[in-house]
C-alpha cells in the first residue's frame, strides 16, 4: 500500500485547482466479544480512507468548494480523485465559509517534520491479552456476561497547497461489559465500562466487581410511579448528558436565535449557569485523554470548516467557574460575529465539584434515586435543549444512606443547562466512558452530580 504521506504529496502536486488539500487517514483496528461466559469471535481490520478537497478562488474571501472521498488503495486512482474534486469545485454554490488558507509561517502551525513519513499507528487482537485472562476468571461466576472490547489506531495525515503539513497517530479504546442474574420477571442486569487508550490500564477485576455489586442491589425490586426525584447521576450518565450540550453550542446558531445558547440582541455567553464554580472545558493535552491536535475536516458544518484546516487545538473552557464562556466559532463565523475563533474538542471534562465519590453521596442521601447508565437520548426542544431518553441496566433505591433495591426504568425529560442550574451537589471527576455516545466520543471525565429534582416523565416497560 502506498504510504499514505506520498498520497497527499501526489495528489497535491496532481492538482489544478487555486488550491488544495488532502486528508488520508489509515485505521488499524481490533475487537473482542464474548456472550453468555464464553469468547465468541475477534478479528481485526486495516482500512485507508483519504479525501480531496478543491478551491476556485473568485477572491480572498469568495471561493467555490469541492470534496471527494475514496477508499481506494490503488495509487493509479489519485488522479481520478483529484479531477473529479476539481469537477465538484467548478459547479459548486459559492461557500459561505470561504477564508484564506492558513500558511505554516507560525509557531502555531509546526509541520510534521520527520513524522511525515512514518508508518501508521498498529494495533491487533494481542492487545487483549490480559483483558481476555481476567474476564475468564469472571466466566468461572454465577452472573452471565456481555460484552465487546474494541481498540482503534487512526494515523492521519493533513496537506495544503499553502505548504502544512500535519500528522497524528489516535488511539482509542472501550470496554463493555454487561452483567446479567436470574430469569423471567426476576432478571437483573447491570453495565459498566471504561475507555482506555492502550488497555494496560483497564482494572478488569474492579469492573467484575462493581458489576457484582449492582446486581446484588437488584435481589430487591421496588415499583415507583413517575416523578421528581433527588437523583445521583454517576460520571457516566453525566457525560452522556454534557456531550450532547457540547455539540449544541455552535456559536451562529445562538446568534440567529435557534438555539438553547441565545439571548434576545445576542447569545447566552457570560450567563450563570451554576453556585457550584463547575468548569467544563476540552483539552488536546488532558493526560489519558489527548486527542488530535489540529482541524482536519472534508466538509464544512456550523462547527468546522474547511478553510481550517491545520489549525493548532488548544484548550477551550465551555462553562469556567459556572459561567458560559465560549461557543463553537469557525474563523468565518467569528469574523461575522466579532467572537473569538473556536473549533470543538474531541474530548470533554468537568471539574470543580467536592473529592466525593459516588459512594459518599450514596451515603449522605435519605432518599432518592442512582441512576446508573442513559440510552436512546435524543432532543426533543432545541431552544431549550430538551432531552428525552430511556434509563437501562440499573435504577437504584437509596435509602437512609444505602442502596436498598432495584427500580423500575423510567422515560426521562430533562435539558443539560436546566441541570446544571439545579444541581446541589458534584462530586469528584474521574475519568469515564459514556454510555449512548461511546461509538462516537469516549474521551471523557465527569463528576457524579445530585438533582433535586430529577423528572422522571413516565415509567418505561423496557428490561
Amino acid at each position: 500500500m502506498m504510504p499514505a504521506g506520498a498520497i497527499v504529496d501526489q495528489a497535491l502536486a496532481l492538482s489544478h485547482a487555486d488550491e488544495a488539500m488532502v486528508i488520508v487517514t489509515d485505521a488499524h483496528e481490533a475487537s473482542l466479544r464474548w456472550a453468555g461466559n464464553s469468547m465468541t469471535t475477534n478479528g481485526s481490520s486495516i482500512s485507508r480512507d483519504w479525501a480531496v478537497i478543491s478551491i476556485f478562488r473568485d477572491g480572498p474571501n469568495s471561493a467555490r468548494v469541492g470534496s471527494v472521498g475514496s477508499t481506494s488503495v490503488d495509487p493509479a486512482e489519485i488522479e481520478a480523485v483529484v479531477r473529479a474534486s476539481e469537477t465538484a469545485a467548478r459547479s459548486a454554490e459559492p461557500a459561505k465559509d470561504a477564508m484564506p488558507l492558513l500558511m505554516p509561517d507560525s509557531d502555531d502551525l509546526p509541520n510534521a517534520g520527520s513524522d511525515w513519513a512514518a508508518a501508521p499507528g498498529s494495533t491487533g487482537i494481542e492487545v487483549f491479552t490480559d483483558l481476555a485472562h481476567d474476564l475468564a476468571g469472571g466466566f468461572d461466576g454465577a452472573d452471565r456476561l456481555y460484552g465487546f472490547a474494541h481498540h482503534q489506531m487512526h494515523t492521519m495525515w493533513l496537506g495544503t497547497s499553502t505548504g502544512i503539513r500535519r500528522r497524528f497517530v489516535q488511539p482509542t479504546g472501550s470496554v463493555e461489559i454487561n452483567g446479567k442474574r436470574g430469569e423471567g420477571a426476576d432478571l437483573a442486569s447491570a453495565w459498566v465500562g471504561v475507555g482506555t487508550s492502550d488497555f494496560t490500564d483497564v482494572d478488569v477485576l474492579g469492573l467484575l466487581t462493581e458489576l457484582s455489586r449492582r446486581l446484588d442491589w437488584a435481589k430487591r425490586r421496588v415499583e415507583l410511579p413517575a416523578g421528581r426525584y433527588e437523583t445521583l447521576l454517576p460520571p457516566s450518565a453525566v457525560a452522556d448528558l454534557m456531550i450532547y450540550l457540547a455539540w449544541s453550542m455552535e456559536g451562529r446558531g445562538a446568534h440567529e436565535g435557534h438555539s438553547a445558547f441565545a439571548k434576545a440582541g445576542g447569545t447566552r455567553i457570560g450567563e450563570r449557569l451554576s453556585d457550584i464554580p463547575l468548569t467544563l472545558y476540552s483539552d488536546p493535552n488532558a493526560r489519558g485523554l489527548e486527542y488530535r491536535p489540529f482541524l482536519a475536516t472534508s466538509s464544512s458544518s456550523e462547527s468546522l470548516s474547511v478553510f481550517d484546516n491545520g489549525m493548532s487545538a488548544g484548550r477551550v473552557d465551555w462553562l469556567r467557574d459556572g459561567v458560559i464562556q465560549s461557543l463553537v466559532y469557525p474563523r468565518a463565523t467569528a469574523a461575522e460575529f466579532g467572537a473569538p475563533t473556536t473549533i470543538p474538542g474531541d474530548n470533554l471534562l468537568m471539574t470543580g465539584g467536592s473529592r466525593a465519590s459516588i459512594d459518599a453521596m450514596i451515603a449522605d442521601t435519605e432518599r432518592g434515586l442512582l441512576l446508573t447508565t442513559l440510552w436512546y437520548i435524543r432532543e426533543v426542544d432545541p431552544a431549550t435543549l430538551l432531552l428525552t431518553g430511556l434509563t437501562r441496566d440499573g435504577v437504584y433505591l437509596v435509602e437512609n444512606g444505602a442502596v436498598t433495591a432495584a427500580v423500575n426504568n423510567f422515560r426521562f425529560n430533562e435539558s443539560p443547562l436546566d441541570l446544571l442550574r439545579r444541581t446541589t451537589e458534584a462530586g469528584a471527576t474521574e475519568t469515564t466512558l459514556p454510555r449512548e455516545w461511546k461509538d462516537w466520543f469516549t474521551r471523557t471525565a465527569m463528576p457524579p452530580l445530585r438533582i433535586p429534582d430529577f423528572h422522571m416523565s413516565s415509567v418505561s416497560q423496557a428490561t
